[in-house]
């Protein structure tokens, strides 16, 4: 599926009321990871209370350890600080690069707003070498907008 024929689905997957908002979460980082070939692991981290941390939330792919980020560590911290979209094209050349897996090569992260507020972010790797285009960020902005809606 391209992203435009992704767009509709994933509006179909928010508006979905019968189902959590995990579930939701979840349904999309499924619908994203069998749909993009190179979106090989796929997951929301959401700012954890009141501490500077990230903790994951819904995701598809394999384990992680990394269940909660601080603030300025990693690709995903940096983010949460930054709150600017982060591509990665080759993770090895990113000194504050946490590895969760030794076959993932790329990386992007958008942000979440909620009232202009970062409440969190969508993070993909790629097993695949400098995947991602302006395309993969449009599309993840549009995907992050949605799900801003459940959280608000």
């Amino acid at each position: 599926m391209t992203f435009k024929e992704l767009k509709p689905e994933i509006t179909n997957i928010t508006s979905n009321a019968s189902i959590t908002v995990d579930e939701r979460l979840l349904k999309i980082c499924e619908l994203l990871e069998e749909n993009i070939t190179y979106y090989n692991w796929v997951g929301f981290y959401f700012k954890n209370g009141d501490k500077h941390e990230l903790k994951l939330g819904p995701y598809v792919g394999e384990p992680t350890d990394h269940t909660i980020i601080p603030f300025g560590k990693g690709i995903c911290g940096q983010v949460a600080v930054s709150n600017k979209n982060f591509v990665a094209p080759d993770v090895k050349a990113q000194d504050n690069y946490i590895a969760c897996s030794i076959t993932v090569k790329a990386e992007i992260v958008v942000p979440i707003f909620v009232n202009g507020e970062n409440i969190g972010q969508i993070d993909i790797d790629s097993n695949t070498a400098d995947p991602f285009t302006e395309a993969d960020e449009r599309f993840l902005e549009f995907v992050c907008k949605e799900v801003s809606k459940l959280i608000d």
